[in-house]
């Protein structure tokens, strides 16, 4: 490791930081310098001005826009120019596919009815147990049920005298 590149660099790290003179010459490369006449000196483009607040009032929906969304144009006349182009009907109508466009900072309340019928309403008991359609009405002790107490839902069985109940 000591004869690779990393060795070496770090022996002349070393060397330069001890002040030894380097043992390799570094080459210097130079390119042949060519006499030649210097080119004549070819103006610059002038810089069109800048378009005023007052050309970007003049805008109509023909006119070319690029010169005002240049960088160096005033922000204020920039402005002005977007509202002219944005003012013709064929770029202010919305075209239906915006999905971001409504205002999803304001609550969409929940009907009372859908709130009533909600198990958290119930809970925090937000309404009336009267109004609730849920609410535990005890029954009373029937004939066909043998412990009411222990009974959680109405018995929905047929009767003796039904249709659809066997024999006893």
């Amino acid at each position: 490791m000591a004869d690779g590149f990393l060795g070496r660099w770090s022996q002349r790290k070393q060397a330069v930081r001890e002040g030894k003179v380097l043992d390799e010459p570094v080459e210097v490369k130079t390119l042949p310098v060519v006499e030649a006449a210097p080119a004549p000196a070819i103006p610059a483009p002038a810089a069109p001005p800048l378009p005023t607040l007052q050309e970007a009032q003049a805008l109509t929906a023909e006119s070319d826009f690029k010169p005002f969304v240049a960088r160096e144009v005033a922000p204020e006349v920039r402005n002005a120019a977007m509202k002219k182009l944005f003012a013709d009907p064929q770029f202010n109508v919305m075209d239906g596919l915006d999905i971001y466009i409504d205002d999803y900072s304001k609550p969409d309340p929940l009907p009372e009815s859908m709130l009533r019928q909600m198990a958290s309403a119930q809970f925090l008991k937000l309404f009336e147990d009267e109004d609730s359609p849920t609410k535990n009405t005890p029954q009373e002790p029937g004939q066909d049920h043998d412990h009411t107490d222990l009974q959680l839902q109405p018995n929905h069985a047929a009767g003796a005298d039904e249709p659809g109940r066997g024999t006893e």
